[in-house]
């Protein structure tokens, strides 16, 4: 091994963890360029901390993946180490040896993806095996553990990662995708018996694994929050991971998780991308991606960046527990600040709940040809609306709200990633009586007049856009709407109306319209 080349793969072109296809949308490789964006951040953090110290000249700095897949973490930590230590191990062969065998450590999630990170790290399978760079080892495996780990199964769930039983617990030639770094009490010991004894972690950075299906594929599970509650257990100085951005204000049981992440004054930087299509083509993940890092030595505000396209938004100072949720666009901050500092009440005060009369959105019990004293029953069945009848007898939860006139608003709705977005579906103004299904929530008022002033607001920039803070998935629940303000119902409401009512700014009003797109009153269907 006479040149740097012999051993970086990253020096071939095309580079080959650039070309290799992603496991699934929730297993998904970090491409290189990326990876070494998270790198550059924790650098000047580092420098930042240590007097301007170059985190790659110090040799005894450790480093973990606790989930990787394609070794590229440890592969561009292997490369910049062994650029950064030349003065300090002159020999080649010695400085790469050191680097692999004291200071990189991953964990595999999957036997597969462990033998390709010990090929991108080692340039061999197997860290002892003849073509290996690293010449210290014994085992096959060296830094990079992998070994089948099984759930614990309670109840039909994993008590660790709540994986549905039913399609998880499998035979012995199937992964169980129990990943061993999130499937433990005490991951201090965990680690320590998996890479031979305790160390101090210096850095932990991953891509770690986004979900499980739960309950036969109809409900995910969100799991990559877990590694960082594990991550943070180790103490480390520094941790950074790329996971989805739609826990900063969305997710299944992700509130306690959110909480912590917005009160937690140790993230130093966040990074986010709305369009995830920036960092990972071709993988849809939805509300798009971020990576953070963390630091045990900080305790202020921390730095925001926006990337969508070519477009850079940062980075700007925020306080990320401002709000029960986080706003990621720091533009929409005085906006939202105008609004709110009215006192106004929430427009969701005036909304039904989720399956307000008991019926989700596959409901059947009803029939589609109207008989004496029916009640019409709205719903939405394979992305079209339509109108069925039901008995008012068979309605038996939230009764009162049958007489009411109502603005039935889709759920869900998704249009893609790309700005200006609708952000809503298009509303339908159901009479009194009438029930439907968990397809719409709906805003009830008195009268049909009353109606078509809130479908007039509804259909307005300034009221989506309010919505659009709050909601980064496809799904508007019931607080997707909190920050909607209440207005009177005697006009037909435009957006110059709002703009001069809450003194929106020419820049403000040009920066709504960039991010929410026109819905014209005449595209809502009435009935």
């Amino acid at each position: 091994m006479s040149t740097q080349a012999n051993f970086a793969l990253r020096g071939r072109n095309p580079d080959v963890l650039a070309c290799i296809a992603n496991l699934s949308n929730d297993e998904v490789f970090t491409p290189p360029v990326f990876a070494n964006q998270m790198l550059d951040t924790l650098a000047e953090a580092w420098a930042a901390d240590h007097n301007g110290a170059n985190l790659w000249a110090d040799k005894t700095v450790k480093f973990l993946d606790p989930c990787t897949k394609s070794g590229v973490f440890l592969r561009e930590i292997t490369n910049r180490l062994s650029i950064g230590l030349v003065d300090k191990i002159p020999n080649l062969e010695e400085r790469v040896d050191h680097i692999l065998t004291n200071q990189v450590f991953g964990i595999g999630i999957t036997y597969l993806t462990s033998l390709l990170a010990r090929r991108s790290v080692y340039c061999s399978k197997h860290a002892n095996g003849e073509h290996s760079i690293a010449r210290s080892f014994n085992s096959e495996a060296g830094n990079i553990w992998f070994e089948r780990t099984e759930h614990k199964w309670q109840n039909g769930r994993c008590v660790y990662c709540r994986a549905n039983q039913g399609t998880y617990d499998r035979g012995k030639g199937l992964e169980t995708h129990a990943y061993p770094f999130i499937h433990t009490d005490d991951i201090k010991t965990r680690v320590a018996e998996l890479l031979g004894g305790h160390m101090q972690f210096d850095v932990i950075i991953g891509n770690p694994p986004y979900q499980l299906g739960s309950d036969g594929g109809t409900r995910d599970v969100p799991i990559y929050q877990r590694f960082i509650e594990q991550a943070k257990m180790l103490q480390p100085r520094f941790l950074t991971m790329v996971i989805p951005s739609r826990w900063m204000a969305s997710g299944l049981g992700l509130t306690e998780f959110r909480q912590t992440m917005l009160e937690d004054h140790r993230i130093r930087e966040l990074v986010d991308f709305p369009a995830a299509k920036d960092v990972f083509p071709g993988v849809e993940v939805k509300a798009g991606i971020c990576y953070f890092l963390w630091d045990a030595a900080h305790d202020a505000d921390c730095m925001v960046t926006t990337f969508r396209g070519g477009d850079v938004i940062g980075p700007v100072s925020r306080k990320l527990g401002e709000y029960d949720v986080f706003v990621r666009d720091s533009r929409a901050i005085s906006i939202l600040h105008k609004v709110l500092n009215r006192c106004e009440p929430p427009i969701n005060t005036i909304l039904a709940r989720d399956k307000e009369f008991g019926w989700t959105s596959n409901f059947d019990g009803f029939h589609e040809k109207e008989r004496p004293g029916d009640l019409p029953l709205f719903y939405i069945r394979k992305m079209k609306r339509s109108v069925g009848y039901i008995a008012r007898k068979e309605v038996t939860k939230s009764d009162q709200m049958i007489d009411t006139w109502k603005v039935l608003v889709p759920q869900a709705f998704n249009g893609g990633d790309a700005v200006p977005h609708k952000i809503l579906g298009k509303s339908l103004i159901a009479p009194s009586p009438s029930v439907c299904t968990q397809s719409f929530l709906f805003f009830n008022v008195e009268s049909h007049k009353y109606a078509k002033s809130l479908q007039s607001y509804y259909t307005t920039r300034f009221f989506r856009f309010l919505v659009s803070l709050r909601k980064i998935t496809q799904h508007a629940t019931h607080s997707t709407y909190v920050w909607v303000p209440t207005q009177t119902w005697d006009r037909t409401w435009t957006d110059e109306d709002l703009y001069a009512k809450y003194d929106i700014t020419q820049e403000e009003q040009a920066f709504i319209e960039s991010q929410v797109r026109m819905m014209n009153l005449d595209e809502a269907k009435n009935e």
